[in-house]
């Protein structure tokens, strides 16, 4: 079923599914950009597909056209009685009703969905750290939250940056307007992929991801003071990051995700921890 502004307010009063404003529910009544978001995630035949929080069905809709096998995954029971209904008669899409961050989602090659603002950082975490089979993720984030993933430098740089940049690469695509949708959110939103192609050193890069937080707690801070949080010694310290060619003085936000990645290699080849 297709969801636009014309039908919205009918399916909603029918059905009673008023958005509910706990699960973050802005619904997308734009046809076009519905039609965009979807293509931009590229689904190819037989490729499993796994849709967040799927709502009324904005992007199911689209995507039950395409030749992939579709599983749409919401938190509400509300929404899933819906889907239930409207896509009986559709073999290739699955409803499930589950919390995102509770799904096995190991075995799905392709990610698509509208996500969220209270959960959106722990969503695309457990997402990267977990869909170890993915190719392509698309997401639709309120816009001032995209930088936190994409940026290399400043004060959004940070862990989920790394993640993304070690795995593969982060694009914004184009900008969602507020009055997309219903009801109406306070910002726009950003659409973007993220394209996974760096698989052979997988359990490296986690593992960076996780001693990257760990230096990053402080990021005003220099590494080597937040350094102390993982090896109490500062001689160990200096030694390891003389060894690097990385200045004791240099702040987390300072330092690549290639250079996060060498530091997780040396102290696993050389043993180092608390």
């Amino acid at each position: 079923m297709e969801i636009n502004r014309n039908n919205i307010n009918e399916i909603i009063n029918k059905a009673n599914l008023k958005p509910d404003k706990d699960y973050g529910q802005n619904f997308l009544v734009e046809t076009s950009i519905c039609e965009r978001i979807v293509a931009a995630l590229e689904v190819e035949n037989n490729e499993r597909v796994l849709e967040i929080g799927p709502g009324l069905g904005s992007l199911t809709h689209y995507l039950a056209k395409e030749k992939g096998e579709v599983t749409a995954v919401d938190i509400d029971q509300r929404m899933i009685d819906f889907l239930t209904i409207v896509y009986k008669d559709e073999n290739n899409v699955k409803i499930v009703q589950n919390d995102i961050r509770k799904q096995d989602v190991s075995e799905y090659e392709k990610i698509i969905g509208n996500l969220p603002y209270n959960i959106t950082t722990e969503t695309i975490q457990y997402l990267l750290l977990n869909a170890s089979k993915c190719k392509r993720m698309v997401f639709m984030i309120q816009n001032e939250a995209f930088n936190r993933f994409s940026d290399l430098k400043g004060k959004d740089y940070g862990p989920y940056s790394v993640l993304i940049h070690l795995l593969g690469t982060i694009k914004r695509l184009f900008t969602v307007r507020a009055g997309s949708f219903y009801p109406v959110p306070k910002c726009d939103s950003v659409v973007f992929s993220i394209d996974i192609t760096n698989r052979e050193d997988y359990e490296v890069i986690k593992n960076t991801f996780l001693l990257t937080k760990t230096l990053f707690l402080n990021r005003r801070k220099t590494i080597a003071n937040n350094m102390l949080n993982v090896i109490n010694d500062k001689d160990i310290i200096n030694k390891v990051l003389n060894d690097l060619n990385i200045k004791s003085t240099t702040r987390p936000e300072e330092i690549s995700p290639e250079q996060f990645k060498n530091l997780y290699i040396y102290f696993s080849n050389n043993h180092l921890s608390k």
